[in-house]
């Protein structure tokens, strides 16, 4: 069995999710992109939980395609994901330790220049150059 990736455990990660997802609800810019997806947090939450939990403890407890979900919704855009990155930043450093806050923290904006590409790319026009940039 690998370690994890960060000292976490599942706990740590479904708590981090519940706070994020809480302040996403609020948020005016996030609220509605995901208002218009999410009819059940709980069990939206217990997704993105184990998709947290096997990117950092190698659980394999996720089967989902995040790059799918966000092309398929139709209204995530590539400005979207530094304010999710924003608030979940601040979700880790408030429930986290500086070292595993800092350390998801760079998982999490990997993932995210990675959606954030997929979704500029989706939108590009047929013939144009890729954009590579994240724009955050």
């Amino acid at each position: 069995m690998m370690p994890p990736r960060i000292a976490i455990d599942r706990d740590d990660i479904a708590s981090v999710v519940h706070t994020f997802y809480q302040r996403v609800r609020q948020d005016s810019t996030l609220g509605p992109v995901f208002a218009k997806h999410v009819t059940n947090w709980t069990e939206h939450e217990e997704k993105i939980t184990r998709f947290w939990a096997n990117a950092i403890l190698f659980e394999k407890s996720y089967d989902g395609n995040p790059m799918q979900a966000h092309l398929e919704a139709g209204n995530v855009r590539a400005q979207h994901f530094a304010t999710w990155l924003a608030l979940f930043d601040k979700t880790l450093t408030e429930r986290l330790n500086p070292e595993q806050s800092a350390q998801w923290s760079h998982l999490a904006h990997r993932i995210g220049r990675g959606l954030s590409m997929g979704v500029t790319d989706q939108h590009r026009q047929a013939g144009a150059v890729p954009n590579l940039s994240t724009g955050f």
